[in-house]
């Protein structure tokens, strides 16, 4: 978290940097209008560079993704970064409508609009983006609007994901529309210093990511085919187990990443973690869904064994760590899913490591019980089955009971946030390393 919380920082530090050393005049602004001229260019020039920073993150790109700790942590600032941009074009918004609202309520009165520019003394690039200004100032506003309801959208949970993948990819040709917007309305002397420059940029970049995104190639070097060819429902889980055999467009995965899949005729794509290590004499991978939503809902009843599958990826950092000796993994729920892959990839290259694993859930199937109880032994790890009603909700002090040598040890945490919270906290405040905490960011939206 303290990447992404570093980024979202630093990117709005150094923006606002940016736009205050090339506009220095507006701490000599001595009327209303004129810091609302100001303050409408700034909240502007902060709203878009937040939102080319999104489309960016949309097309999850690989790299970056690492820099910032996995696609997990990029998209969970890709959600900061939304709510942040909504928030600024609220107040750009706002700063805009000010003057209007004001003088309406009787407590602004408007003068005189200053004399217009000769036009034999414009840049032809001024001329032309004056021309363009109404249209501009137009479009820009209903964009906006469309914006702000895209975005409540994506932030609301209980709109089923297939609407909100559909509804958010709308957001692509709206930010195409306030790039325009916002080239046409950036004050025209500020596209020669260093705002115009990185403004430039960032919209240059955007734009290409909204064209990536509208022409469905995110990801398009990273996918491969496959077939469903097993599948197995844990009740208890409410989970489907789905083992795929994929076709030689799969380069393989580290234990612990997820990939995007999609399943027969369906066009919704979804995130799932990969409960497998990979095999190259044998290229295999299994996927276990749990029922979240209406889509994983209705896979046990309408996948079944021979559907194609297309996956995307690998992606994600949380692997298999062989640096460290002394661990504890703690899966909540389906959580358990990359700690699986972890498992079978030990069992498979022992290391001489001290590992408990806590495996987490109010309860769990006999079958998938058996198969992580016979991966534990062959790969020399201590597990702990922990469940709700018989052993109490899993705290920190509990943990630090159960393994007294935690401070010497690397934490691996898979499962809800605020119960991953807790246990960081509470390890935290007793002793443990911060950095020595790891939790994977398995909520999307």
């Amino acid at each position: 978290m303290r990447r992404i919380e570093t980024a979202f920082g630093t990117f709005l530090l150094v923006l606002t940097g940016v736009w205050f050393v090339s506009n220095p005049d507006v701490f000599q602004a001595t009327t209303f209008i004129g810091l609302r001229g100001y303050m409408v260019q700034y909240t502007g020039v902060l709203a878009i560079g937040l939102m080319s920073l999104i489309m960016l993150l949309a097309v999850r790109p690989v790299l970056l993704s690492q820099r910032l700790g996995g696609l997990d942590k990029a998209y969970r600032l890709h959600k900061w970064l939304g709510i942040t941009a909504l928030a600024l074009s609220i107040i750009h918004w706002i700063w805009r409508m000010a003057p209007k609202w004001a003088s309406a309520l009787g407590l602004y009165e408007r003068g005189p609009r200053g004399p217009r520019p000769d036009e034999g003394t414009l840049h032809w690039g001024q001329s032309f983006f004056g021309a363009q200004r109404g249209l501009a100032e137009s479009v820009g506003e209903w964009a906006f609007y469309i914006a702000v309801v895209l975005i409540i959208v994506a932030l609301i949970k209980w709109v089923p994901y297939r609407w909100f993948a559909k509804t958010h990819t709308l957001l692509a040709p709206v930010y195409l529309v306030l790039v325009y917007h916002g080239v046409v309305l950036l004050d025209f002397a500020n596209w020669a210093t260093p705002v115009g420059y990185v403004m430039a940029g960032m919209l240059a970049v955007g734009t290409v990511c909204a064209i990536i995104v509208l022409t469905g190639r995110i990801g398009r070097d990273r996918k491969s085919g496959g077939e469903v060819t097993e599948l197995n429902y844990f009740p208890q889980m409410r989970s489907l187990e789905i083992r795929i055999k994929t076709d030689g467009g799969w380069k393989g995965h580290r234990a612990g990443q997820f990939a995007f899949a999609r399943f027969g005729a369906s066009d919704e794509i979804h995130p799932f973690t990969i409960a497998s290590a990979w095999h190259k004499d044998d290229p295999r991978l299994t996927i276990i869904a749990k029922e979240l939503g209406d889509y994983t809902k209705k896979l046990p009843d309408t996948l079944k064994s021979g559907d194609a599958v297309v996956l995307e990826g690998p992606y994600g950092t949380f692997t298999l760590d062989r640096k460290h000796a002394r661990q504890i993994w703690i899966s909540g729920g389906i959580g358990l899913t990359p700690f699986v892959a972890w498992l079978e990839a030990l069992a498979e290259k022992p290391e001489s490591f001290e590992i408990d694993f806590f495996q987490v859930a109010p309860e769990c199937d006999a079958e998938l019980m058996a198969s992580i109880e016979s991966l534990a032994s062959k790969a020399g790890v201590r597990l702990h089955q922990w469940r709700d009603a018989q052993d109490g909700f899993l705290t920190g002090e509990k943990l630090r009971g159960e393994v007294p040598e935690w401070k010497q040890a690397h934490v691996w945490f898979c499962g809800p946030s605020a119960f991953g919270l807790a246990i960081k906290n509470d390890l935290v405040a007793a002793g443990l390393n911060r950095r020595a905490f790891h939790q994977e960011l398995f909520d999307f939206r």
